[in-house]
């Protein structure tokens, strides 16, 4: 069965909320944990953004869980100062910390002012970036001209097992096109059909026994009203396909964007029940697609109760 970790949302609590969080996590039995990499929330009712990597390295002391972000190297961040920032966990933190790489997003990379490339510029970069890292990581004296700019950098501080790079991947094609230069893939919860495309493009595209990660929304709640409420107002908007959530620049547009999503929209997106048993048995439908890791993220902000009840009530059944 598929390891059960945690996902910890910058964008919707505070770091030293998310930090009790996780712990709280551990001690009821997630295996692992995960946290988004933001500038900006997706929407003002979500309300926060906090810096990853400044929590990811209080999140590791904190815990003995592995833990990740989903990180896009090219435009916000060089591709030298994340190798530096991956390595510089990796090295404390042995084995524990993996890192995920996409091809971003317009709402946290405008910031810089740079223009906003199309699909296949920014997985160029991102091809690049993933290069240039492990040229790094490597010890190697990197020079690159191309999407950015790296001249006469090394290194020193390198860790003795270098993290796990996992391609972050929504659509068959990227899960084909990552499956080649991914040490894994992480993709997101979709329509068990859709999501199977996903797995079977990784697979054939050289991903075949390489691990797979899935991160799967949730609203859990006192009831199915509530965790719909919930599901609504913090993630309506959210459900949009990959080329309208990359392009949106501020928390507004896509708050104009979700102006027509109902509350009944959510469930068509996301696990919403107050039923423990439904959640389990969806999950386990994901799962059987062969994923070596689930993270949930329950975008309700009720997560002491989630983490005690899904502790006690879900992950023992997820565990067999």
């Amino acid at each position: 069965m598929a390891r059960i970790g945690y996902h910890a949302s910058h964008e919707q609590f505070p770091p030293s909320a998310l930090l009790r969080q996780v712990r709280q996590a551990q001690q009821v039995g997630f295996a692992s944990a995960m946290c988004s990499d933001h500038f900006h929330p997706w929407s003002e009712n979500q309300g926060q953004s906090g810096f990853a990597w400044s929590w990811l390295g209080a999140a590791l002391q904190a815990t003995s869980l592995t833990m990740g972000t989903v990180c896009a190297p090219g435009q916000r961040y060089h591709p030298a100062i994340i190798a530096q920032a991956a390595a510089t966990l990796a090295e404390m933190y042995p084995d524990r910390f993996w890192l995920a790489l996409g091809s971003g997003e317009a709402l946290n990379e405008h910031i810089t002012g740079d223009r906003w490339p199309s699909k296949p510029e920014r997985d160029e970069r991102l091809l690049e970036s993933v290069e240039v890292m492990r040229s790094l990581w490597r010890g190697e004296m990197v020079n690159h001209r191309g999407h950015f700019v790296v001249e006469d950098a090394k290194l020193y501080t390198r860790p003795l097992n270098l993290p796990m790079v996992v391609g972050a991947a929504i659509t068959p094609s990227t899960a084909q096109w990552v499956a080649g230069w991914g040490d894994a893939m992480i993709t997101v919860a979709q329509p068990v059909d859709k999501l199977r495309q996903v797995v079977e493009a990784f697979r054939s595209g050289g991903g075949a026994g390489k691990p797979m990660f899935l991160q799967v929304q949730l609203s859990y709640g006192a009831t199915d009203d509530e965790a719909l409420r919930a599901a609504h107002e913090q993630w309506s908007t959210n459900i949009f396909g990959s080329a309208v959530l990359t392009d949106l620049r501020l928390p507004e547009d896509f708050t104009s964007a979700a102006e027509f999503v109902n509350p009944e929209d959510m469930t068509s997106s996301m696990i919403v029940s107050a039923d423990l048993a439904e959640h389990v048995e969806r999950i386990q439908e994901l799962a059987a697609l062969g994923f070596d890791e689930i993270l949930l993220h329950n975008v309700h902000r009720n997560q002491e109760s989630f983490i005690r009840d899904f502790g006690s009530g879900a992950l023992p059944e997820l565990s067999r």
